[in-house]
């Protein structure tokens, strides 16, 4: 019978250490932004600017059977002249570990505010879209994605 206490070697506590370190650089990472976490990108960008509705198309599934490769179009009305054009579009998403997922830039030479994309959702989650016009004024809309596999839940 062996009793009394067993010393963890140089290399188990290194190893340890290792994993401690590994563990509290991933977590964070691992946790999912929310509806205030988007309103704080936005605010960033833009402070407290009134946002209109209108002018922006946001077509993404209701329901997206994979959540690894959800397609994502949007489309502005605009003109796209010299005086009168889309300068950047924004989409965000509120149940990803972070909150900002792509920006466009657009000038009047694009001749058309529109861009596709696909995107990886974790869960289901709202995705909003924010166009910021030539003369400064804000257009945005939202949409609910509902993800029923490949994602981290429904």
């Amino acid at each position: 019978m062996i009793t009394g206490s067993v010393k963890p070697s140089r290399r188990d506590a290194v190893r340890l250490a290792a994993l401690a370190f590994a563990a509290g650089a991933i977590a964070p990472s691992l946790a999912l932004a929310d509806e205030k976490a988007v309103a704080a990108e936005i605010k960033k960008l833009y402070g407290d600017k009134p946002m209109g509705q209108g002018k922006i198309k946001l077509d993404v599934p209701e329901i997206a059977e994979n959540g690894l490769v959800v397609p994502v179009n949007v489309e502005i009305d605009s003109p796209m002249t010299e005086t009168d054009y889309v300068k950047a579009v924004h989409l965000f998403a509120d149940g990803n570990p972070q909150p900002g997922i792509v920006t466009y830039r657009f000038t009047p030479a694009c001749g058309k505010a529109a861009a596709a994309t696909r995107m990886r959702l974790a869960q289901t989650q709202d995705i909003v879209c924010v166009a910021e016009m030539s003369d400064g004024s804000l257009y945005s809309t939202k949409a609910n994605v509902k993800v029923t596999i490949g994602g981290c839940g429904g």
